[in-house]
């Protein structure tokens, strides 16, 4: 599962066998038994890779048909014969229907907490944290399930020290709202108040080699980080916020803490603290934000 083949360059985006792995076990989680005719899910395929992958449209045929080649998948046809190819009107045509490769149905049968582990390095191999719980949810998978979930996922090394240098270089707020929110001190029985609802974003992911340095962090709330590796929102060449145009909310809320953050400064970080890289934020453009950016309100 660490080598899935998948088409990468200079750091872009190619989760589409991923995806495909992550919703088969969601499904052999439900059903073991079950194969997924290419025609009931494409619309599901549809929608993932629209949600979760790249901005480059892909068809749901690529995965379906070239995950097979990495040993752990197998499509069949009505005619009993293999995948027809990735032409979508291909497999419909032909009845293709996929699921997990014997071995590994047999692996995941015979060690209830395999299926777990495998969705869990899925996820961190190939998506931001922030997103893990949604895509999991997406896909129908429980990571609660069996025995050993609560060990499943493990605190990767250096994310602490990371959350710790970000915070304090933006003072603790959230580099697009302002959001200071802490828990504690003196009046609570405690001393130093710890702040809540802020988490240290990779500007570039860190499973796409973004480091675990100040200059691709950033200070954001805990919604606020969820729209930033989600597409919502980014920032241009001046650290200047950026809303997609594919974003949409009629509420005094979206338009408060969305709309209107448009082509405000980046919050921070203190002086003598190294800003966001022009080189990461130009792969969160290319990689995670959504289409083009909407014109500020008096732009």
């Amino acid at each position: 599962m660490r080598t899935l083949r998948q088409w990468s360059q200079n750091g872009e985006r190619a989760p589409h066998k991923p995806l495909l792995m992550l919703y088969a076990l969601g499904r052999f989680q439900r059903a073991p038994g079950e194969a997924l005719r290419f025609t009931d899910v494409e619309a599901d395929l549809k929608r993932l890779l629209a949600e979760y992958g790249p901005r480059r449209d892909t068809s749901a045929g690529y995965p379906f048909h070239h995950l097979a080649n990495d040993g752990v998948w197998e499509v069949r046809t009505d005619s009993g014969e293999g995948s027809p190819g990735p032409a979508l009107g291909l497999l419909r045509a032909s009845g293709a229907a996929g699921r997990l490769a014997p071995g590994l149905r047999e692996a995941l049968t015979a060690d209830p907490e395999l299926l777990g582990r495998l969705a869990q390095l899925l996820l961190d191999q190939h998506f931001a944290p922030s997103l893990h719980s949604d895509l999991a949810d997406a896909v129908g998978l429980d990571l609660t399930a069996g025995e050993g979930a609560r060990g499943t996922r493990r605190i990767r090394h250096g994310a602490a020290e990371m959350r710790e240098r970000v915070l304090d270089a933006y003072e603790n707020r959230c580099a697009f709202c302002g959001f200071d929110g802490a828990l504690g001190g003196p009046g609570a029985g405690r001393g130093r108040p710890a702040p809540v609802g802020l988490e240290a974003a990779h500007v570039r992911w860190w499973a796409f080699a973004g480091p675990d340095d100040l200059g691709n962090g950033l200070c954001l709330c805990s919604l606020h980080h969820k729209l930033f590796d989600k597409g919502v929102l980014g920032l241009d060449g001046q650290r200047r916020i950026l809303v997609s145009r594919h974003f949409t909310g009629r509420s005094e809320a979206a338009h408060t803490y969305v709309l209107r953050l448009g082509g405000r400064p980046v919050l921070g970080p203190r002086a003598g603290s190294a800003p966001v890289a022009e080189e990461h934020i130009d792969w969160h453009a290319a990689q995670v934000f959504r289409g083009e950016p909407r014109v500020p309100a008096g732009g």
